[in-house]
C-alpha cells in the first residue's frame, strides 16, 4: 500500500504538505507528543512539546488557543501521535490532523539536516 493510499486525510497528513502550509504562513499548532527524551534528540522548531501522557492536563490550554486554524500532532512514527488525534476529536476538536510518519519521515523528506533515531 502506498502512504498516498494509507493517509485518511481526515485524520492524517504528510510532512510536505505540513512543510508547504507553514511556508504559506498558515496558523498551525504543532503538537510534539514525544517524551522528554526524544523531544531532546532531535524537534521541529517552534512546536509546542505536551507528551501524550500530559495531555489531558493541557486540553484547557488547548481550548483557549484561538490564533491556530489546525492542530499537527507528530511523534517518532505516527503511531502514538494518530492516538493523541483520536483523543482529541473525542474531547472536541475538529481541526487536528496527525502527521503521517513522524518526525522521522519530516526528518527524511523534510529538514534533512535533522537526525533520525531509533
Amino acid at each position: 500500500m502506498s502512504e498516498a493510499q494509507r493517509i485518511n486525510p481526515d485524520w492524517e497528513c504528510t510532512p510536505a504538505e505540513i512543510h508547504e502550509r507553514i511556508q504559506a504562513n498558515e496558523d498551525l499548532l504543532l503538537i510534539d507528543c514525544r517524551t522528554d527524551a526524544e523531544r531532546e534528540l532531535v524537534r521541529i522548531e517552534d512546536s509546542l512539546h505536551i507528551p501524550q501522557d500530559a495531555l489531558s492536563a493541557n486540553l484547557e490550554s488547548l481550548f483557549r488557543r484561538e490564533d491556530v486554524s489546525e492542530m499537527i500532532v507528530y511523534c517518532h512514527h505516527g503511531v502514538r501521535s494518530l492516538a493523541v488525534v483520536a483523543a482529541l476529536r473525542e474531547a472536541g476538536f475538529e481541526s487536528v490532523r496527525s502527521m503521517a510518519g513522524g518526525i522521522h519521515q519530516w526528518a527524511l523528506e523534510v529538514d534533512t539536516a535533522l537526525p533520525t533515531y531509533s
